[in-house]
């Protein structure tokens, strides 16, 4: 999919996550082909940079650059059982209350939320680090696209 990003951004194989779009999008002429087609919440990478630039109030230099991007992959902590690389599951985050823990962030990602159906992509092993001592695995997923 093409969107636009920050000229000093646009680097192919740079991540972003999309949280929501700034005020002045909203009556932008380049809404439609910069923000529409991404989701809020999700995690994108950039697979090619285009030789293309459009002004743009809300970036520095106040320049966008043209660029390719897909959903990105996410390194998470899951206990589900059946799943195998290439198959699709629906994510469902751990029930923890330890808010310190040092793996919070792969087992709650910022980018996927509750009951997203996610892609896994590969298997990077059991995990027996939890300190609660939950089983988990170690994996790489991808947002399903719809």
């Amino acid at each position: 999919m093409i969107t636009l990003i920050g000229k000093k951004l646009a680097k192919e194989g740079e991540s972003f996550i999309f949280y929501e779009p700034a005020e002045e999008c909203s009556t932008c002429r380049f809404k439609a082909s910069c923000i529409d087609s991404l989701e809020e919440g999700h995690k994108y990478t950039i697979t090619e940079v285009r030789d293309v630039e459009q002004k743009c109030p809300i970036h520095e230099d106040e320049k966008v650059q043209v660029v390719v991007v897909e959903k990105g992959e996410t390194t998470i902590l899951t206990d589900s059982k059946g799943v195998f690389e290439g198959s699709s599951f629906e994510f469902n985050r751990q029930g923890c209350s330890n808010k310190d823990c040092d793996f919070r962030d792969m087992c709650f990602p910022e980018e996927i939320g509750k009951g997203e159906k996610c892609v896994y992509i590969k298997d990077l092993g059991k995990f027996n680090d939890c300190p609660r001592g939950n089983s988990l695995i170690k994996c790489v997923v991808k947002i399903y696209d719809k």
